[in-house]
C-alpha cells in the first residue's frame, strides 16, 4: 500500500487508489456490513461502503484533519463529513468562514465546494464504535502522508479535530516535511497551537461529533474562532 500511495501522481490518482483499498480486514468486514445492512432511514440508498478519499481544493491553504468517515455518513455517501450531524456542524461553520459555498453537505454531488480547504481524515474507513486501532491508523497512514504531499506547495496550517487527529499530524511532519516532530509532544486541547520550521501550523479543535455538539464542549461560537484564527495563519481573506 505504500507504494500504491506513493506512485499516485497527483489528487485525483490519489482519491482513486484510497476508494480501491482493502488492507485492514476488520475495517473492510464493518464497512461492508454496514453498507448491506443500511440504517433504516436510508434503507433506500445505496451505500458507498468503501474508504472515503479527502475532499475540497487541490490547492488548499487549510486542511481540516479528521478521525475516520462516519458508518451511515461518509460510508453512505462516499465524501468525508457528509450526511451526519458531524458533518452539518463542519460545514455551517466553514460556510460562515467563508470556506464552503453552502452550509450543507448531504451528498456527493449536492454542488458544495470548498475555498482554500481541503478535508481528510487520518483512517480512511469507518471503524466499529468510531475507533480504529493503532495499527489501523499506521496502515492507513501512507495514503495522509502522501495526500498532504500533494497539497504541500499551498498548506500553511492543519486544524485537528480531536485527539486522535492532533497525534496523527506528528508522523506527517516526520515523513512528509523531514521534521522531527517536539519530543514531549505538545498536548492536544481546543484552541492548542503548535508552530515548526518549514511545517504548516497546527491548530487543536473539540471533534464535532454530537458527544461535544449536543452537550455545548463544542459551541458554533468556538468553531467560528478555531476557523477564523485558521484563516489569519493561512493568509486567506
Amino acid at each position: 500500500m505504500v507504494a500504491r500511495a506513493t506512485r499516485a501522481a497527483d489528487l485525483t490518482d490519489l482519491d482513486a487508489a484510497v476508494a480501491d483499498c482493502f488492507a485492514c480486514p476488520r475495517l473492510v468486514t464493518w464497512r461492508e456490513e454496514v453498507a448491506r445492512t443500511r440504517r433504516a432511514a436510508f434503507r433506500d440508498q445505496e451505500y458507498w461502503g468503501r474508504p472515503v478519499p479527502g475532499f475540497g481544493d487541490p490547492e488548499a491553504r487549510i486542511a481540516v484533519l479528521g478521525l475516520a468517515p462516519a458508518a451511515h455518513g461518509g460510508n453512505r455517501t462516499g465524501r468525508i463529513f457528509t450526511g451526519d450531524r458531524s458533518g452539518d456542524v463542519l460545514f455551517a461553520a466553514l460556510h460562515r468562514a467563508g470556506l464552503a459555498n453552502q452550509p450543507t453537505s448531504v451528498a456527493a454531488d449536492d454542488g458544495l465546494a470548498l475555498r482554500h480547504t481541503r478535508i481528510f481524515a487520518a483512517v480512511r474507513c469507518a471503524p466499529p464504535d468510531n475507533k480504529p486501532s493503532p495499527a489501523e491508523r499506521d496502515t492507513c497512514a501512507p495514503w495522509l502522508h502522501r495526500e498532504v504531499d500533494l497539497i504541500r506547495p499551498t498548506l500553511r496550517v492543519v486544524v485537528a479535530l480531536g485527539a486522535f487527529a492532533w497525534a496523527a499530524w506528528w508522523p506527517v511532519a516526520r515523513h512528509v516535511y523531514g521534521v522531527r516532530p517536539p519530543s514531549p509532544r505538545p498536548s492536544f486541547g481546543h484552541g492548542a497551537h503548535w508552530s515548526g520550521t518549514a511545517v504548516p501550523e497546527l491548530l487543536g479543535c473539540y471533534h464535532v461529533s454530537q458527544q461535544n455538539t449536543f452537550t455545548g464542549r463544542l459551541t458554533p461560537g468556538m468553531l467560528d474562532d478555531v476557523f477564523a484564527r485558521a484563516k489569519q495563519l493561512a493568509g486567506v481573506d
